[in-house]
């Protein structure tokens, strides 16, 4: 044996079956770091919590304001994680857990 990992054989739907547990994990940890991002992020423009779209007595703009910051940020940290995520798995399988190139229709 050369000490190498061998690469992964096999169809693109047995890779993301492999790598779904690591997805999952994955997609728990940037929600987890996003949510620390965001309360970081907003505590530098407000010292209150964010508000909830339920909330009574907060102006609409205030509420619109930290759900596109949130969305933001999430979106932004779910990507990042995900991105490191199918790298690292590359880097120890050998295979890339999703397409290799962009839908050309713009679709899925």
């Amino acid at each position: 044996m050369s000490g190498q990992i061998r690469p992964i054989r096999g169809t693109l739907a047995d890779v993301k079956l492999i790598y779904k547990p690591f997805g999952i994990l994955l997609g728990i940890l940037a929600g987890i770091l996003g949510k620390k991002v965001f309360e970081f992020v907003w505590a530098r423009f407000d010292d209150e919590e964010p508000p909830k779209a339920t909330t009574r007595d907060v102006q609409l703009p205030k509420v619109i304001a930290a759900a596109a910051l949130e969305g933001l940020i999430f979106k932004t940290v779910r990507a990042g994680v995900d991105r490191a995520g199918a790298r690292g798995f590359e880097h120890l399988t050998g295979a890339w857990p999703g397409e290799k190139e962009p839908d050309p229709a713009g679709i899925g």
